[in-house]
């Protein structure tokens, strides 16, 4: 049976919904929030509700349904699909369809690898000034990671349109649970050899609460903006691509990726089925996959050749000077001239006071090679001291870089 794109043609939306229960017993472990613990809420009515699982999370949860984690690549049917994939030292690293963040994620575009940041700049060029056009940044996103488009990209970069380049989701779920019920119990933590140890220290017999729910009725929902799809403009073959690709992950998730928490393990109890258009046909994973496959080929021109696009993690450490303590064996040291030159790299003899002697290194010292490679050329039979180097940058740039370039809320996993 092919799949009816027609019966959606004027339709704003695809809503989609099913019933879940509880794979053993009754009680179920909701999603939790800081400062704030389960999202209990009551309606006008005084019907008690809960917030089982958040969009954020939902959103998570279905990127990652098209993922193949055993073999760290895209499931097979669905090779072809362009995406981003950062690799360190010739190994995968992290991609754009793992990233929170998606192709904003800091691993894609604060590296010193810039190929695709210089790339999406380019091809971002006449979006500085009046309002973005989203057809075009759409067909721009779309070609170095469809799911970016379905689950939003938020470009948040000054040097990108002034930091205005951002898409909606398209594709968003949660699940709720109603007539809901508090299911106290607790446990302790057994400390067998010294039931009487400081617990501050993880020592001795620790009590702990825990809070479960039950419920009348627990439901997953999601959302498929057509509208905001169609106003993109990417053609009829990327259009059902996307509808397709969404339809197939709300499958899969519901299939394989219902156990949420360790004590929150779903089932589907009413299959997935269709409330707007009312009656639409949902097809079984193996028809989505296959219509998948046969739309990423019809979409090739769309991408690039590859149509992986790979680029290299190497931390852009921006920092003034370096200044690394070196193992207590080196108290005389000579800096191989080409760093010498402009004091890219200066040796500081320990002294009485403080014995430790220091190198501080410039950052230009290592602006076109790695840390790992600029500690092997200074100290190439000394391991101890090489370690040090790379020892100090990492926490140089740890300090500097611990908060993320930028937030969306939206994004944040609950």
């Amino acid at each position: 049976m092919s799949i009816d794109y027609t019966a959606l043609k004027n339709q704003p939306r695809l809503l989609l919904e099913a019933t879940l229960k509880p794979l053993q017993g009754e009680r179920f472990q909701a999603t939790g929030f800081a400062d704030l613990g389960a999202a209990l809420y009551t309606l006008p009515d005084g019907t008690k509700k809960l917030l089982v699982e958040s969009a954020q999370s939902v959103a998570n949860r279905l990127e990652m349904a098209i993922w193949d984690e055993a073999n760290d690549d895209l499931i097979p049917e669905l090779k072809g699909l362009a995406y981003i994939q950062v690799k360190k030292d010739g190994k995968n690293f992290t991609n754009s369809i793992l990233e929170a963040h998606r192709i904003n994620s800091p691993y894609i575009l604060e590296g010193k690898d810039k190929s695709v940041f210089n790339q999406l700049k380019a091809d971002a060029a006449g979006f500085e000034i009046g309002p973005v056009r989203l057809k075009e940044l759409s067909k721009l996103v779309f070609k170095y990671d469809p799911n970016a488009i379905l689950h939003g990209v938020f470009l948040a970069k000054k040097e990108l349109a002034g930091g205005r380049l951002r898409l909606a989701r398209v594709l968003s779920g949660f699940i709720e649970a109603t007539d809901v019920c508090v299911a106290e119990s607790g446990g302790v933590k057994n400390d067998r050899v010294n039931p009487a140890g400081d617990t501050k220290q993880g020592f001795g017999n620790v009590p702990f609460h825990r809070t479960e729910f039950t419920a009348r009725e627990v439901k997953a929902f999601f959302n498929i903006d057509l509208s905001l799809l169609r106003g993109y403009g990417l053609g009829d073959d990327a259009t059902n691509l996307l509808i397709t690709l969404a339809v197939f992950k709300v499958r899969r998730f519901l299939n394989t990726g219902l156990r949420l928490r360790s004590a929150c393990d779903f089932g589907v109890d009413k299959s997935l089925t269709a409330t707007q258009p009312k009656g639409y046909v949902i097809h079984d994973e193996a028809a989505l996959l296959s219509e998948c496959t046969r739309l990423i080929a019809a979409c090739k021109a769309h991408f690039p050749a590859g149509p992986v696009t790979i680029i290299d993690w190497i931390p852009n450490i921006k920092i003034e000077k370096l200044t690394v303590s070196l193992p207590g064996d080196i108290v005389d040291f000579k800096v191989p001239e080409n760093l010498a030159k402009d004091k890219l790299v200066e040796f500081k003899k320990g002294t009485n006071k403080n014995p430790s002697s220091k190198l501080i290194i410039k950052p230009e010292a290592w602006e076109n090679r790695t840390i790992e490679d600029l500690a092997n050329e200074l100290f190439p039979e000394q391991k101890v001291a090489r370690q040090s180097v790379i020892d100090a940058a990492g926490k140089a740039s740890s300090e500097l870089n611990g908060d993320s370039p930028e937030n969306d809320d939206e994004e944040q996993s609950s």
